[in-house]
């Protein structure tokens, strides 16, 4: 398929590639689970697919390792399904397509699943081997962690015995983190209704694209544009006096991900087209210098589409862009306690028109849980002023930070080891697993760890070569290092 396979770590290559070969988006990991599965029935590991579908699968320790604490490692089978709009890819269907970049690898048009793909290529290589030394070991491949953490919430007790479990779902080496954030989903309905446009309108679609995207998390602070935002802005400031008659509005496509393109179907009047043309045009460049830096690909299109047989009532148009403006996004605030880490944020991730309501789907991340209810709050105000609906579900908890953590201490040390530096203790601005996890097995002694990825979430995802193997030496080293039981 590629070269990715004569990279070094190579066993972990091989995996990643035969990762990339087999669909997997979230939802829909069944191929990639009954491959692993059939895998590890073939090379005689004890395997447990538990009721959600998550899979355990179990090592012995190598001779001598027999007393050392038991040890889990981690990561999600699931990746999130994002491309270009001019890439053909069905994520059911197509495999991903690795290329080699310089220092990096990326996808032809879409995002790879590094995330988690590499943390899961690790922990089954070392499955996988015959020479390098563990404790006992378990694997924990857990499904749906970017669309819901299904598995996470679905995993009971009794089916790890370990005392200490490794996430590899971090995004940047030389940072070990010991905390993340929780999350909660938040549904917006409002009710509309409908009217015949304007007799000598015609119809348009306007829509921005170019815009980078990125992970609703860890690259919330960056301030890239948000396409629902920047489209709602534009409709706010020129729907009354351009007369525009709006008919649907798309706008993202996963409430974790930050919307790269956005549509707005239109009506305008023909007196009023150059009008909207110029507005358009000027909207382009406003946005071209505000966002130099950040979006420097962003583009605005009005093209002609067929006409649009009805329009949003006046009255519910009028509700709908002001509750799309209005609507909160990005750093709501920044932890006091660990600098350069967002504590609160939002994400307008996903806005859909359907027969009698549009639908706003948002992710409220926060260090703390006061924060995230605050944020609610926020929402419910929102809501209750623009006559909407609104749901909150899928609530998680954020993953507290253990500055006593003995495994914590012991990758820190074995970082600094190896390198000659001390690493940088972290909590992450996005959802790992860790905090579910403390649920079923309070007791758990837990740690994430991982290469850097850049862009997750976005079809500008990618890993660098590098860092890759420097995770798995840590990785590796750590395994040999981990006590005897007590």
């Amino acid at each position: 398929m590629t070269a990715l396979s004569q990279l070094q770590p190579q066993a972990l290559w091989q995996w990643f590639e035969q990762i990339c070969a087999i669909p997997h988006p979230s939802k829909h990991e069944h191929a990639l689970s009954e491959h692993i599965q059939a895998w590890a029935k073939d090379k005689q590991l004890e395997l447990v697919e538990d009721k959600v579908g998550n899979l355990i699968i179990k090592k012995p320790a190598t001779p001598g390792m027999e007393n050392r604490k038991v040890v889990a490692l981690q990561a999600h089978i699931d990746m999130v399904p994002q491309k270009n709009s001019d890439k053909v890819h069905d994520f059911e269907k197509d495999a991903i397509e690795p290329y080699i970049d310089g220092e990096w690898v990326k996808a032809t048009g879409t995002t790879l699943g590094a995330d988690n793909g590499i943390g899961m290529a690790s922990a089954l290589a070392i499955l996988g081997s015959d020479d390098i030394p563990h404790g006992p070991l378990e694997v924990l491949l857990t499904i749906d962690e970017e669309a819901g953490m299904t598995g996470a919430f679905g995993l009971e007790a009794g089916y790890l015995d370990a005392e200490i479990l490794i996430n590899t779902d971090s995004e940047q080496e030389g940072e070990i983190y010991m905390g993340c954030a929780g999350g909660a989903d938040g549904e917006i309905t409002l009710p509309i209704s409908w009217q015949a446009p304007a007799a000598d309108s015609q119809t348009l679609n306007l829509t921005i694209a170019g815009l980078r995207g990125g992970h609703s998390g860890v690259d919330i602070h960056l301030g890239r544009g948000n396409a629902n935002k920047l489209l709602a802005r534009f409709l706010f400031d020129n729907a009354l006096t351009l007369g525009l008659e709006l008919s649907h509005f798309q706008g993202g496509s996963l409430r974790n991900a930050i919307p790269r393109e956005a549509t707005a179907t239109l009506n305008v009047s023909a007196a009023k087209l150059a009008e909207l043309q110029k507005a358009v045009t000027e909207y382009e460049n406003l946005l071209k210098q505000e966002l130099s830096i950040t979006e420097p690909n962003l583009a605005l299109t009005l093209v002609e589409t067929s006409n649009a047989t009805q329009v949003i009532s006046t009255e519910a148009q009028t509700s709908l862009v002001n509750l799309m403006h209005a609507c909160p996004n990005g750093v709501v605030r920044m932890s006091d306690e660990i600098e350069g880490v967002t504590e609160t944020s939002l994400n307008l991730g996903v806005i859909t028109t359907g027969e009698d309501k549009v639908t706003l789907l948002c992710l409220i991340r926060s260090l703390m849980d006061s924060g995230r209810e605050n944020v609610e709050g926020h929402l419910s105000a929102l809501s209750q002023l623009a006559g909407a609906k609104i749901a909150f579900s899928g609530t998680y908890p954020g993953w507290k930070p253990d500055n006593s953590s003995p495994v914590m201490a012991l990758v820190r040390e074995t970082y600094d080891s190896i390198y000659n530096k001390e690493p940088v203790i972290m909590v992450i601005h996005a959802g790992l697993e860790c905090g579910l996890f403390k649920k079923p097995y309070p007791e758990m002694d837990m740690v994430s760890i991982g290469p850097t990825i850049r862009f997750p979430h976005s079809p500008d995802e990618k890993v660098l070569i590098e860092t890759v193997g420097q995770y798995y030496q840590l990785l590796l080293a750590v395994l040999e290092r981990i006590p005897e039981k007590g």
